[in-house]
């Protein structure tokens, strides 16, 4: 859903990397040959196939091959890898969100990636976790990005940012008047909210020992996740968000106060860096506030993968392109023509990086976070959440009723839907 080590190491890190992604698991020189001729078709992201395009050159002079760059919005790859893939006409390798995993190996759609555990280990944590199912790997990190505060400056310096989300709360009793507004955030949607509930204890679904997510341990609705609600419909009770910030439009309404100038912070995402920068915004960014009693807010981990479609007819060369795509090496390049942070542990330091405030944030913010859950069973919590949430903010419903619904309708979807397998 998201850093670097001295020269000398870097550049035996990138040489390691490229050397797996030239060789491959036993690959012999018969084999390498083999491909000679072979075409591969990449989906890439839109407005994004900037940042590999020195690398596909590269591999393709390697292996004497072809590789087509497609651009196609990330988040709907699966959706056109459902058709296009039986038909024959799509991609060896595609981009798709950590999120979408779990759905994409239940219907057949990936290929498992066979990489060694060096290469693995090059990755963070969380964003190789996300690429797991049923301890099995099925992608390689390319990018990584989790919510953040973004500021206006000239409306309220760094010095003065209230460090709490408690405080926030008292800046927006003082600061807001119906036109202009302090602190905003889309809190009638989980993806957001799930920053409060979780710092007070609630979880979207419990794990197995073996850290594995446990989807008949549901926590939308414990005790924890019902007081961060309670804080959350303070700030709609209280008339600190406008109406307008509910329900779909929400999002829009958000991102133009803050281009505006009319709301003092907003919880977003790196994907608006760019926007708000056109905007001409004198921004600053930061990690999420703080909670009472010093815990953190978490947020969900956004991961943006490389993967292998089942229906490639290159398997083991499109799993080597994906190695290499995603290596140290090229993962840098990558930052330096997108800005998506990269997954890539020795990149957390990089001063190239670091020196991006947003990719400070985003790096800062990860520590407190994990993955967006990627099991099936996840498509279930979305809607009935995000309905409880915004009756929450309505007023319509106090929080332990609403969330004690949403937990109830989510697990009568999962038992219809997933209970087969």
């Amino acid at each position: 859903m998201k850093m670097a080590k001295k020269c000398s190491v870097f550049m035996l890190c990138a040489a390691v990397s490229l050397s797996l992604a030239a060789c491959g698991p036993k690959e012999s020189s018969s084999a390498k040959s083999s491909s000679k001729g072979s075409e591969l078709v990449v989906w890439e992201d839109k407005e994004k196939s900037i940042g590999i395009k020195a690398a596909v050159a590269a591999f393709e002079k390697e292996h004497d091959v072809k590789v087509k760059v497609v651009e196609k919005p990330y988040a709907k790859q699966i959706e056109d890898l459902r058709m296009d893939g039986p038909a024959g006409t799509g991609p060896d390798v595609l981009t798709m969100p950590g999120d979408q995993i779990g759905t994409a190996v239940t219907e057949g759609l990936l290929k498992e990636l066979h990489v060694k555990k060096d290469v693995q280990s090059l990755y963070t944590d969380a964003s190789i976790q996300s690429q797991m199912v049923d301890q099995k790997l099925y992608g390689l990190p390319k990018a990584v990005e989790t919510t953040v505060l973004f500021y206006n400056k000239d409306l309220i310096s760094e010095k003065e940012l209230p460090k709490t989300l408690e405080e926030w709360y008292d800046y927006s009793k003082k600061t807001a008047d119906g036109s202009k507004f302090g602190f905003l955030a889309l809190f009638d949607q989980i993806y957001y909210a799930e920053s409060v509930m979780s710092g007070y204890g609630g979880y979207i679904f419990g794990k197995d020992k073996d850290g594995s997510y446990n989807p008949s341990d549901i926590g939308i609705n414990n005790e924890g996740a019902v007081k961060g609600a309670a804080l959350i419909q303070k700030f709609y009770k209280d008339g600190l968000f406008p109406a307008g910030i509910i329900g779909e439009q929400g999002i829009n309404v958000l991102e133009s106060l803050f281009t505006e100038g009319k709301a003092a912070a907003i919880i977003s995402g790196p994907w608006n860096v760019e926007a708000f920068s056109k905007a001409g915004i004198n921004y600053g960014i930061t990690k999420l506030p703080k909670l009472e009693k010093g815990k953190n807010m978490s947020s969900f981990i956004g991961v943006k993968s490389y993967n292998v479609s089942a229906f490639s007819k290159n398997a083991e060369l499109a799993q080597e392109l994906a190695v290499f795509l995603a290596n140290e090496k090229n993962s840098k390049t990558r930052y330096e023509e997108t800005k998506e942070v990269p997954a890539v542990k020795s990149l957390a330091n990089d001063p190239a990086i670091m020196k991006s405030e947003a990719a400070r944030a985003v790096t800062e913010q990860s520590r407190f976070s994990e993955p967006t859950p990627n099991i099936p069973e996840m498509n279930e919590i979305w809607t009935p959440a995000d309905s409880a949430l915004q009756t929450v903010a309505t007023g319509k419903a106090d929080p332990k009723q609403a969330l004690d619904q949403a937990a109830e309708t989510a697990k009568g979807q999962i038992k219809a839907k997933h209970s087969g397998k």
